[in-house]
């Protein structure tokens, strides 16, 4: 699914207009009735409905929802600001039909405005501004969402909520934006809902679909989507009737320090529920033992030094290399790590500690193989872009480093975002706030690993290797709950993802 910019979907809006062909004002009561169907799935007409509408097109279409659910037996108030005294053509039809119903209470504010007592049995539809807004709010309009935001009545935003920018809101003033419990956007997300900031400003959101036209959004350029299980489930590779284990490829995997060994087992048990045919994991000797032990399936092979990886490894047996997952930050780790990487003719995986050391020595950042993947979490990315304001300066910035190093950078967390060289970003919506747990980033380390010894490109690796993580995820949270899951759990559930992913229509 694409992301659009503002200006694109103000573009999306126009050509189905012209090409449907549908008045603008028509488009508008489509929108509303789709609205107004959601609000009605989720509260009765015990609320009080309060509609708070602005002088545009999002007021427009707050008029028009006002006026459907008060056909449908909601008590319905509404407040129209109209502080210079113009309304777009629509919200003045609007406004025209809302007149028709005499059973609602409506008021126009053109300069001072006496709030109502709000209490927690009233709803609010915020239509105060959508997504052409293009500055901070400020004066009355500023004390309006702030009055708002004080209450407790439950927020339903259409579109967007007021305040808030499609895009970048590096310079917005966040108190002057609504907190909505509900957004209820049209057609497509915005990228600002993405982001972890955003989160408590969105609330809940929901798509509508009201029929814009898709082949549009198809010819439309856009670095920003999400990926869709219809973009994952081709890329799986069929199996023949007599392959082999040599058939899916040798993984090695560089993994654990003392103290550190469950980072390599994680791993390397979620390497081998991904369809690699064979994997070797390189550890000190003194987990040599342990992973003999935990993890059967795999080829255990030792360093030199008894409590951290110190010396490279030849390389010609394998087709993928993954490093860094508890690998410690030792300076003869960070040496053997780069004489490892450097000019590394297979395709590699940089975890954890890998980019710990990356971020500790700068310099080597340009001494990367190309088409690399490297798996920050925030932390970690921190230390490689330095401190950001927000997420969209923090998306800028990768996008700058991941063409720099010409890498695929994974930002881990909700919505992993897969940057590619080409400054693409896709977004993932799998998984849970129960895989924030020691161990979970090791998981998809093993994952990639799989994937790339395979032979899946590096971009395929990114994009199936997070969705399929984020459902084992799901999956396991279904079973367990998000609260008692482990990094384990994770793995135990790859075998179903897979079929699901494989089985479902």
């Amino acid at each position: 699914m694409k992301i659009l910019s503002s200006i694109q979907l103000k573009e999306l809006d126009k050509y189905t207009i012209e090409m449907e062909p549908i008045t603008s004002i028509d488009l508008m009561e489509r929108a509303s009735h789709a609205l107004t169907e959601a609000i009605v799935r989720r509260w009765d007409t015990s609320y009080r409905i309060i509609v708070f509408a602005g002088p545009g097109n999002n007021g427009g279409d707050a008029l028009a929802v006002a006026r459907m659910l008060s056909k449908k037996n909601y008590h319905v108030e509404v407040f129209l600001f109209n502080t210079k005294g113009t309304l777009s053509n629509e919200c003045m039809t609007n406004l025209g039909r809302l007149k028709t119903c005499g059973s609602i209470y409506f008021t126009e504010i053109s300069t001072h405005f006496d709030p109502p007592a709000l209490t927690e049995k009233d709803l609010i539809i915020d239509g105060l501004f959508g997504t052409g807004l293009n500055k901070p709010l400020s004066g009355g309009f500023a004390s309006v969402v702030k009055y708002l935001n004080a209450s407790k009545a439950t927020i339903v935003a259409i579109d967007i909520p007021s305040g808030l920018m499609g895009e970048d809101n590096t310079y917005n003033v966040r108190p002057h934006i609504i907190h909505a419990d509900v957004t209820l956007s049209i057609q497509l997300p915005k990228l600002s809902f993405l982001f972890p900031e955003n989160e408590d400003i969105i609330g809940e959101w929901e798509l509508l679909d009201i029929g814009l036209k898709q082949s549009f959004i198809d010819a439309s350029e856009s670095p920003y989507s999400i990926l869709d299980i219809k973009d994952i489930r081709p890329l799986i590779k069929s199996r023949k009737r007599f392959a082999h284990k040599g058939s899916f490829g040798h993984g090695l995997l560089i993994a654990g320090s003392y103290g550190m060994a469950g980072a390599s087992i994680l791993s390397a048990k979620a390497c081998l529920r991904s369809g690699i045919g064979l994997l070797t994991v390189h550890v000190p000797i003194h987990n040599h033992d342990l992973l003999q032990i935990t993890v059967p399936e795999a080829i255990v092979q030792t360093d030199i030094h008894e409590r951290y990886f110190a010396e490279p490894v030849e390389l010609r047996r394998y087709n993928a290399l993954a490093i860094g997952p508890g690998l410690g930050q030792e300076e003869d780790t960070a040496l053997a790590m780069m004489e490892q990487i450097q000019g590394c003719h297979l395709p590699v995986v940089l975890d954890a500690d890998a980019i710990n050391i990356l971020s500790t020595h700068r310099n080597w950042l340009s001494r990367l193989p190309k088409q690399c993947i490297l798996t920050p979490h925030l932390g970690e990315l921190e230390r490689l872009t330095g401190k950001c304001m927000d997420s969209y300066e923090r998306i800028t910035k990768v996008k700058e480093l991941a063409s720099y190093l010409q890498s695929y950078i994974l930002i881990k967390g909700a919505w992993t975002a897969i940057v590619t060289p080409e400054g693409h970003c896709h977004f993932n919506p799998t998984g849970n706030p129960g895989m924030a747990t020691a161990g979970s980033g090791d998981v998809l380390t093993g994952i990639l690993l799989a994937l790339l010894a395979q032979g899946y490109s590096p971009e395929e690796s990114c994009k199936l290797g997070v969705y399929i993580h984020g459902l084992a995820g799901d999956i396991a949270a279904k079973s367990l709950s998000e609260i008692s899951m482990t990094a384990g759990d994770i793995i135990e559930a790859l075998p179903s993802a897979w079929k699901k992913i494989l089985n479902d229509t």
